[in-house]
């Protein structure tokens, strides 16, 4: 067995406890008073997230949580002003007075001149988003927020598409659906989920990224992107770490449930998918409490069926001085099915008035069933637009179904001690993605070359074909692939927190500090078997002939399909052969893998308010131990490999927050952060063919980050901001592939396929907003909102290759994968007391997607820019039952990727409309 290792004696600096614990006893701690109280609606008594609650006098202020509740402690005994501020809401204030060692109450309830004015402030879409604005107002670190009833005011299908909403964000698609999340211009390989504040393993098999089109957005309670890091946070993101928050039963008043149900209709494929979803909770007494258990749940499910049609080339252009030549093209017919489900439980429980106790629970599973066609092109000589050739055609089938699980359970809970308070939190978390076996490749391949073969257009190359091309006999059975896969990636975590609460010099202070522990265990096994000189095996001519596999000719726009392939067909004809006679050990050997990661973590914050000023200081320590087990194949034996590594990073941080008044703010900040390598970078598996090699490297050094960011806001009542903020990002060891072929270390080798760290990398950019209820326009008027965001960036990174006529290393410049230079958002809603309307569109610019060549930069493939428009529209048939109609994509934006230059495709895709009609009914 081979074994490397790289293991460096950690740095922990143990002092960190010292210092704390003297800056503890440098805190005065005479006064030991508390106030506490909820936030809440006067009729329908709904708690109100994001109010600032203030002491006067002290300068003393605190945020209501998400059931509405506050709590001020070490508070000296006297009398005070308290005030609590909501956006949309006049300033409330009373006198109270702070007894030495008791608890006062004091609740408060915003009091509307009528019922349908506190509607507005707290539902529809102007109440959406005042709830998330005042989630931001009042984040000590620069955050975004989604409110739960916001993502059905939009024509949202799922997380990643309301997410996508927010400054600075935007997303990428799989098959015309929102799945990955980009904050800030940086891939979602570079950014962190987090459900309820607990890190969400992936179901994907070697990336860090979480799919959000896997968790249904019914069973969620909100969604916080936070942009800027403090240091009680994981510093495992380079562009920001998004929350998902789960249904809690104190997120209301009393009982509560809503009922959905949904038919969406996709014209691409003529097809009508069904979706329903419950949530529900209530509140009990037990004990000598009242209302002191909560308990919330809920359940979605989703079944739908679309489709998509592709022509694509992979960039297989050759740019000739005479013409550009196209060498490969494939014409991909899908047909789509996606189930989603989920279902959460959870628990909290005030066990005292200072002591709070929850469980929360997320289920969610999603099944992709996908049937591929496929017709491959490979031109023998190449081709020019409207030029015929010879061209090798083959007819390919995909069949498959994945099945990717996510379960988060957390069990914690908060409790507070004089001026103390400590949070504590077990939780486990769990991701599969299981393919049973399958098709995942049948190959019938023409008998004879066809000739005048032709095309029209570079960008959406439409094709010309002889008659022959259409008939089956024309192809034989060449090769059929199976293959099946499982993924497996499980973390627990422990953390521990305490929290002091003091004053110096009559300054308000805070002192936190605390620990994590978080293991995971990644593993991989892939299993294929290949099918291949079937008439060795007993297979006739006429067996292998397609017409005996034939079906009906899908319905492609693109151009002429000719038949398709029945895959029961193909999967019959198999089943008298001996299975471990086609099973192919290199294949199911490379590609699995075992990894485990322990990131151990302290960290120590102090933070303090001067007045208008409230200054934050922190640093985070994060130990990171790596073991990985994989193969290396020699092209004769398999030997196991194991590699281990180990580093440590400190992360120092500085966050600003001056109040300009009542309504404007000035944000800075100085933080510093790490992205961690993809696993299918790190797995240490090294496979050599014939003078080619191609590995992973588990030695590789995550991407750090220093992060800047500067900006302003202004809150202008309901619903209204407008906000700027610029930002820096100067990232060490960017992480690329590359060719380190004819290096010293590899020189015996034509190619050396592997990942580097780059020098360097930056991102900077500035980010714009904009949101108003135009409450002050007369009449009817009064009902329009309007909302924008733009966010412009820039990035740059240097990528290293060795090259071997000059004797050594050369580099040249790239953007940074899937960074957009523009990115924005505008809709234009309107409410009124029985209906709202919302027309919005989605704007992003090209990106770059794939270096295929780290020598030549006209390889790079980017993806063309992109405009959605979208349109909802909901009427209230009664107090509680609304009725809703949703058009998604109502321009057909298609998916569009070039390589070299915007005319010459890598992959066009289209998607049609969808239509969606839902009943919903809700109980407060």
């Amino acid at each position: 067995m081979k074994k490397i290792a790289n293991r460096r004696a950690p740095q922990v600096r143990r002092q960190m406890l010292a210092a704390t614990i003297a800056m503890l006893g440098a805190a005065s701690a005479i006064a030991d008073g508390q106030i506490s109280g909820q936030l809440t609606t006067e009729v329908s008594g709904l708690p109100l997230q994001g109010s600032r609650v203030k002491l006067e006098e002290l300068n003393v202020s605190t945020v209501t949580g998400r059931d509405g509740r506050y709590n001020l402690s070490g508070i000296e005994p006297g009398t005070y002003t308290l005030s609590v501020s909501y956006l949309g809401v006049q300033t409330m204030q009373r006198t109270i007075e702070v007894v030495d060692n008791e608890t006062l109450v004091s609740n408060f309830q915003i009091q509307p001149n009528n019922t349908r004015e506190e509607f507005v402030i707290v539902m529809g879409q102007a109440g959406s988003l005042n709830k998330a604005l005042n989630v931001q107002r009042s984040s000590d670190n620069l955050v975004s927020a989604v409110a739960a009833d916001a993502i059905g005011q939009f024509p949202d299908t799922n997380v990643s598409e309301a997410l996508q909403r927010l400054p600075g964000l935007s997303i990428e698609r799989d098959q015309g659906e929102g799945r990955y999340v980009r904050i800030r211009g940086l891939g979602p390989d570079y950014n962190s989920v987090t459900v309820n504040g607990v890190n969400l393993p992936s179901p994907d098999s070697g990336r860090r990224a979480v799919a959000l089109d896997v968790i249904p957005s019914d069973l969620l309670e909100g969604l916080v992107v936070s942009k800027t890091l403090t240091a009680d946070m994981d510093a495992n993101s380079l562009g920001g770490s998004i929350d998902i928050q789960s249904l809690s039963a104190f997120d209301r008043d009393d009982m509560f449930y809503s009922f959905t149900a949904e038919g969406s209709y996709n014209e691409l494929t003529d097809s009508t998918s069904p979706k329903l979803a419950l949530t529900a909770s209530d509140q009990f007494s037990i004990g000598s409490g009242t209302n002191n258990l909560g308990i919330a749940g809920g359940i979605s499910w989703y079944d739908r069926d679309f489709g998509s049609d592709n022509v694509e080339t992979g960039g297989a252009w050759d740019f000739d001085d005479d013409g550009t030549l196209l060498e490969e093209v494939e014409q991909r017919d899908y047909l789509i099915s996606r189930e989603r489900s989920g279902a959460t439980l959870n628990f909290d429980y005030k066990l005292s008035e200072n002591t709070e106790l929850y469980w929360r629970n997320l289920y969610s599973e999603y099944t992709d069933s996908e049937i591929r066609l496929a017709n491959i092109f490979e031109f023998e000589d190449g081709v020019l637009p409207g030029a015929s050739g010879v061209a090798e055609v083959a007819r390919e089938l995909k069949d498959r179904e994945e099945t990717q699980e996510i379960l988060s359970t957390a069990l914690g809970g908060t409790t507070r001690v004089n001026s103390w308070t400590i949070d504590y939190r077990a939780a486990v978390s769990e991701s599969s993605e299981d393919e049973p076996q399958h098709v995942s490749g049948a190959v019938f391949a023409a008998s004879d070359a066809f000739e005048n073969v032709s095309f029209t257009d570079t960008r959406e190359p439409y094709l010309m074909v002889p008659d022959a091309f259409f008939a089956a006999d024309s192809y034989e059975m060449d090769e059929v692939e199976k293959a099946s896969s499982g993924t497996n990636d499980t973390q627990q975590s422990f953390q521990l927190d305490f929290t002091r609460d003091f004053f110096v010099a009559n300054h308000s202070a805070q002192l936190k500090f605390g620990g994590k522990y978080r293991n995971r265990e990644k593993d991989n096994d892939v299993e294929i078997w290949v099918f291949e000189d079937l008439d060795e095996h007993g297979f006739s001519d006429e067996q292998l002939l397609m017409s005996g596999y034939a079906a009906g000719a899908p319905d492609f726009t693109l151009g002429d399909f000719g038949p398709g392939i029945n895959s029961d067909a193909v999967a019959a004809s198999l089943t008298g052969l001996d299975e471990s006679e086609f099973y192919s050990e290199e294949d199911s050997t490379i590609e699995d893998f075992d990894v485990e990661e322990t990131v151990s973590a302290a960290y120590v914050m102090g933070r303090i308010d001067l007045h208008d000023l409230r200054l934050i200081a922190g640093v985070r320590y994060e130990d990171t131990e790596f073991a990985s087990q994989g193969t290396l194949f020699d092209g004769d034996e398999f030997s196991p490999l194991e590699v281990d590594n180990q580093y440590d990073n400190f992360f120092p941080s500085v966050l600003a927050r001056y109040t300009i008044g009542e309504n404007s703010q000035i944000r800075g900040s100085w933080t510093n952060s790490l992205v961690r390598p993809n696993f299918e970078q790190l797995a240490p598996n090294f496979v050599i063919d014939d003078g080619e090699a191609e590995f992973g490297n588990p030695l590789l050094k995550p991407m750090e980050s220093e992060n800047f960011d500067f900006g302003f806001e202004h809150y202008m009542g309901l619903a209204g901001v407008v906000s700027a903020y610029v930002y820096y990002k100067d990232i060490e060891n960017f992480i690329y592939q590359t060719d380190l072929a004819a290096t010293d270390q590899y020189g015996d080798y034509d190619e050396a396929i592997t990942f580097a760290n780059g020098d360097s990398a930056e991102v900077s950019g500035i980010e714009l907003a904009f949101s108003k209820q135009m409450d002050f326009l007369p009449g009817a008027l009064s009902g329009l909102l309007l909302s924008a965001n733009a966010t412009f960036s820039d990035s740059e990174a240097s990528l290293s290759y060795y090259d071997e006529d000059e004797g050594g290393w050369l580099s040249r410049d790239s953007k940074l994968p899937s960074q957009s230079d523009t990115t924005g958002n505008v809709s234009i809603g309107y409410e009124a007391a029985s209906f709202n309307v919302r027309l919005a569109a989605n704007y992003k610019s090209e990106y770059l997607l794939e270096v295929q060549d780290v020598t030549d930069a006209s390889e790079d493939v980017y993806v063309d820019e992109q405009t959605q428009l979208d349109f909802s529209a909901r009427y209230y048939l009664s107090e509680g039952v609304q009725l809703y109609f949703e058009a998604l994509n109502l321009t057909d934006e298609p998916y569009y990727a070039y390589v070299n230059d915007s005319s010459y495709n890598a992959q066009f895709e289209t998607y049609g409309l969808t239509f969606k009609l839902g009943l919903t009914v809700t109980n407060f």
